[in-house]
């Protein structure tokens, strides 16, 4: 399924999102640190929040369960509600998910130590990047568990794609039926663009049956 999923770009898995009538496309959040491809694996999920008001505190760093236990095929997917007032990643995360040979690292919120993940050969996608801490700031409240970014739900397991072009989270119930549509339309887009660059006017290339690719009629 991972190999399917390396194969293809977000721009076709959204279109075949949009033509099994899912939402899967989150929108914002772009690739932060150097170095391009695609990034591809199943989420591994860290829910971040307001920090415990205890004395005590967190009792471990935010994500560092995760860089842990996570690895190659899969990508850690922080939920922290879009906020980019403080990090909700930072540069020591990344060397130890590098090291663990994780994917990527897919961000709702902001960044600290971009450089050192670019250093590290570890790619990131968030909202921003910030030299603000996330100590007192926010918490991790957990993972591994069910997670949600622009009203996308992301379960473990679920398949992540992120590319310069932005994220998509195809459920993975459904994640063959979805691979399936984005494939086709992936062919008849390199079919059309090999008619393009042979001469053919974008016009006839791009008729009403590229329009209803991805509308559920074909």
């Amino acid at each position: 399924m991972l190999e399917r999923l390396r194969r293809l770009d977000t721009c076709a898995v959204s279109d075949a999102l949009d033509k099994h009538h899912l939402v899967g496309a989150i929108v914002g959040i772009g690739r932060l640190s150097a170095g391009g491809g695609t990034v591809a694996g199943r989420a591994t999920t860290v829910q971040l929040g307001t920090p415990p008001t205890d004395s005590e505190g967190p009792k471990r760093h935010l994500g560092s369960a995760a860089a842990d236990a996570a690895g190659p095929s899969e990508v850690i997917v922080v939920a922290n509600g879009g906020r980019t007032d403080c990090g909700s990643w930072g540069g020591l995360l990344s060397r130890g998910a590098a090291v663990r040979g994780v994917a990527g690292v897919v961000v709702d919120g902001a960044v600290r130590d971009v450089d050192e993940a670019s250093e590290a050969g570890l790619p990131i996608f968030g909202r921003a990047t910030t030299c603000v801490t996330a100590r007192g700031r926010t918490a991790e409240l957990a993972w591994g568990v069910p997670v949600e970014i622009d009203g996308i739900e992301i379960k473990p397991g679920d398949l992540v794609l992120a590319d310069s072009n932005g994220c998509v989270v195809v459920p993975e119930a459904v994640a063959d039926q979805v691979l399936t549509t984005a494939e086709d339309i992936a062919d008849k887009e390199h079919s059309m663009a090999r008619a393009i660059d042979a001469g053919s006017p974008v016009s006839v290339v791009m008729s009403g049956e590229y329009e209803e690719m991805t509308n559920g009629t074909k």
